[in-house]
């Protein structure tokens, strides 16, 4: 079952590639990450997003579908000044 999650997971977000996102993400001893950018590409296993320059240069993170199954990072699409957050139930 985990494996059509996955799959479902993918094909969801190849639909939102270009699509301007904000990413939560634990940074490890109870901090979080918040981050804006573009999602990317998506492969089999991973998706990309291109990080808004902090600094001046341009950064990519990768995450796997799993992290957002498990809920390790969260994934918002931001439309029309909206931040929607996408989330993914894992099935029985």
């Amino acid at each position: 079952m985990a494996r059509n999650a996955l799959h479902d997971i993918k094909s969801s977000l190849d639909e939102l590639i270009g699509e301007k996102v904000l990413l939560r993400a634990n940074g490890g001893r109870r901090k979080t990450i918040e981050r804006s950018g573009v999602l990317e590409e998506t492969y089999p296993s991973v998706f990309v997003v291109r990080l808004e320059p902090s600094d001046g240069s341009f950064e990519r993170v990768s995450y796997s579908y799993a992290d957002l199954l498990t809920e390790t990072v969260e994934l918002m699409v931001c439309k029309n000044g909206d931040n929607v957050k996408i989330t993914y139930t894992r099935s029985q």
